[in-house]
């Protein structure tokens, strides 16, 4: 009986590591907490930015639904407005070396500078920690934490799941009235949707 137990003992404690080691980010719960190197070699973390709303963006340059919301300017421009409504925009690249959309850091600035997006930061998660915690499964996928630091919304970036440019005037911008909710004290009323993209191109 106390093999059996502490068989059993093992197995729940390998579900439970394995429960937060992926996918432990849930609405309504405390956003998980996380330490990354931005493009100039700087740690940031989560924490640091209590008191502020936060919005992730996970990010792959190669992936062509990413680049739909680059070429048109939309990412650029939610990122924008964003910020100077006093939210931190922290855009994350979950992509294994050598995997589509890895980068380096002269790669990283180079995209930000070809379509003059400026999120408050560019963070790397090449062992893809971040990513999994969050359980981030495509590029875009949008996640927006509140000033207390609750999750509010995850999910797709907007409501057309599609690579056509000419969709996101029609589409529902999830994350946009998500942040004008917030402001306004109301509700969230879209808390999730299906994201949709590219996989996020994560190591073994």
């Amino acid at each position: 009986m106390r093999f059996h137990r502490s068989m059993f003992a093992a197995v729940l404690a390998t579900l439970l590591f394995a429960s937060q080691a992926f996918g432990a980010a849930s609405v309504g719960a405390p956003a998980p907490d996380f330490t990354l190197t931005d493009i100039n070699g700087q740690t940031q973390t989560l924490s640091q930015y209590k008191g502020k709303t936060v919005v992730l963006e996970w990010n792959n340059p190669g992936c062509p639904f990413v680049r739909k919301h680059y070429m048109s300017g939309n990412m650029p421009k939610q990122q924008a407005e964003a910020i100077a409504s006093g939210v931190v925009w922290l855009t994350i690249n979950s992509a294994a070396s050598g995997k589509q959309g890895d980068l380096d850091t002269t790669g990283a600035k180079a995209f930000l500078a070809q379509y003059s997006a400026k999120p408050s930061s560019y963070l790397f998660d090449r062992d893809g920690k971040v990513g999994r915690q969050y359980g981030a499964k495509t590029t875009p996928h949008m996640y927006v934490i509140d000033a207390s630091g609750t999750l509010r919304y995850m999910g797709g970036i907007d409501s057309i799941p599609s690579t056509d440019q000419e969709d996101i005037a029609k589409a529902t911008q999830y994350v946009p009235q998500a942040l004008a909710e917030l402001k306004a004290g109301k509700p969230v009323s879209v808390t999730t949707s299906q994201p949709y993209g590219c996989s996020v191109k994560y190591g073994p």
